[in-house]
């Protein structure tokens, strides 16, 4: 089940705009998360490895989850 798909993007974006403190860090998390963009166009939108992509990506995740629940 998806963690996400009962809560709204407006939850979601406020939780990573509070407990996200990089800028860069924020809009990735918000393209990914509310609106669907996978890892490789998020890596040449940012500049980013795919790898980079996946570490902000799965950090921020489990940073935001925790206030989720």
């Amino acid at each position: 089940m998806n963690k996400l798909e009962n809560i709204s993007n407006s939850e979601i974006m406020a939780v990573i705009d509070e407990y996200i403190h990089k800028e860069r860090d924020r809009r990735i998390l918000r393209r990914r998360l509310c609106d669907g963009v996978c890892f490789e166009p998020l890596a040449e939108e940012f500049g980013l490895s795919v790898t980079q992509i996946k570490s902000v990506v799965y950090k921020g995740q489990d940073k935001i989850f925790k206030h989720l629940r």
